[in-house]
């Protein structure tokens, strides 16, 4: 979805390894919001993919 925007491509040698980074290499890329929104939601998926257990001892 991101690698389809303007300013922004898959990373460069982490794309070839599997990886899904993205890079801001032009503008207008993502304005800090936009960002922060993403990284807000992958933090809140990895998170939800914890144990119980895991998610009590990192205090999520």
């Amino acid at each position: 979805m991101l690698s389809d925007s303007p300013g922004l491509r898959p990373a460069p040698y982490l794309a070839s390894r599997g990886l899904k980074w993205i890079q801001h290499y032009a503008e207008p890329g993502l304005g800090e919001d936009s960002l922060r929104d993403h990284i807000r939601a992958s933090y809140d998926m990895i998170a939800a993919a914890l144990t119980k257990k895991k998610r009590a001892e990192l205090g999520l």
